[in-house]
């Protein structure tokens, strides 16, 4: 079986959770399937992250000499150079994507948000000219190519619900995988590498690690509420892969009571969990939630809302409130910060919860659906 994959979030130079899907995915199903032939299809626009591929993969370069070069290349290049390879099923990995005529297609849709009407995408966004025209056209593309495809793949099985309010489509074939633990996450951080880490951060107390663009002004909320000896003693490290996050994460900033660090790497994430008491993640919506796998394999406890997918996530490993109940999360935190038990119950608790997701199991379930998807008949659209 000849397979085709949209890879050029590995040659943008990008970070967050369509990245870490698309890095740690590729690399299993071709450690998985030496059968298969696989064609990766990149650009020029930055160094493409995968080396040293086995013989049955190929990369294909696509173009890129400005901004509106991606767009071209969604609408043009990329399904002219997939047509020329004479592909068996075409995979998408990024919400959408325009296959060559007849060829099968797997769209990994990682939520909803694309395809709500666009009146609901961007509400509460800034009305700024880049912002709506780059919603608007993530909004047509993935309504328009989600139709086409032959299966959708969402992350859990509360966004497979989610998707199949909204979109019009044979139940059968909106399919739900999980994502595995990143590769790049142990259960063990060198001593130097912590206190290296700690040392550039001026991290000098213990400290409750957040994502700066989750919910965090439930965060801030809740942390007032915690009794004055929590306070002197423990700080908020927020993390962002954007330098402006909500205004309650600079509010706490500018308060002493919490620090920013703009896009950590990989290895700095992962000693921050490692050294964290706690990860709060108050999220409003979750299609998966990367950063609570990735808090439980380091050995963080886990405080979160009850809200998306997070409690099929966490499962029995962490503390589940009301995203709302700002007095639940901050006895959440009181809990976990003071009773040594309770944490290491929890701790317990989460490196067994990670362990159970992999990313050579869900490498596995995809191949099965690419067989699944070659051997449909195509499907009127």
């Amino acid at each position: 079986m000849r397979v085709g994959i949209d890879a050029r979030y590995l040659s943008h130079g990008l970070m967050g959770g369509v990245h870490t899907f698309v890095a740690e995915l590729i690399p299993a199903m071709i450690d998985a399937a030496p059968e298969i032939d696989f064609y990766l299809y990149a650009d020029r626009k930055n160094t493409f992250e995968l080396d040293q591929l086995p013989a049955n993969v190929t990369v294909r370069y696509l173009p890129y000499e400005r901004r509106f070069s991606s767009v071209h290349n969604d609408l043009i290049k990329l399904r002219q150079s997939m047509a020329a390879d004479d592909l068996d099923v075409v995979h998408f990995p990024a919400n959408y994507g325009f296959a060559p005529a007849g060829v099968r297609t797997v769209i990994t849709l990682h939520d909803q948000i694309n395809i709500l009407p666009l009146r609901e995408i961007i509400r509460g966004h800034p009305k700024k000219l880049k912002v709506l025209g780059m919603m608007t056209y993530l909004h047509l593309c993935s309504s328009r190519t989600v139709n086409q495809a032959d299966l959708i793949v969402t992350v859990s099985e509360y966004s497979r619900q989610q998707i199949l309010n909204v979109l019009d489509f044979d139940p059968e074939r909106v399919l739900a995988a999980p994502h595995g633990l990143p590769s790049t996450s142990h259960y063990e951080v060198d001593q130097t590498t912590l206190d290296d880490v700690r040392t550039k951060f001026r991290l000098h107390k213990p400290f409750v690690i957040a994502d700066g663009l989750k919910n965090p002004a439930v965060l801030v909320d809740a942390w007032k509420n915690l009794p004055a000896y929590i306070l002197e003693r423990h700080q908020i490290v927020f993390f962002s892969r954007i330098p402006t996050p909500p205004d309650a994460v600079q509010q706490a900033v500018d308060a002493g009571y919490a620090r920013l660090l703009v896009r950590p790497s990989n290895e700095e994430l992962k000693a921050l969990y490692t050294m964290a008491r706690a990860l709060a993640f108050p999220s409003w919506i979750e299609g998966f939630g990367f950063p609570i796998l990735e808090a439980m394999s380091c050995g963080t406890p886990v405080i979160a809302s009850d809200r998306g997918s997070i409690p099929e996530v966490v499962g029995d490993a962490g503390l589940l409130c009301d995203v709302e109940d700002v007095d639940a999360f901050a006895r959440n935190l009181t809990t976990v910060l003071c009773d040594p038990q309770e944490h290491s119950r929890l701790q317990q608790l989460g490196y067994q919860r990670a362990s159970e997701f992999s990313w050579d199991r869900t490498a596995r379930m995809y191949l099965e659906f690419y067989q699944r998807a070659a051997g449909r008949e195509k499907a009127g659209h």
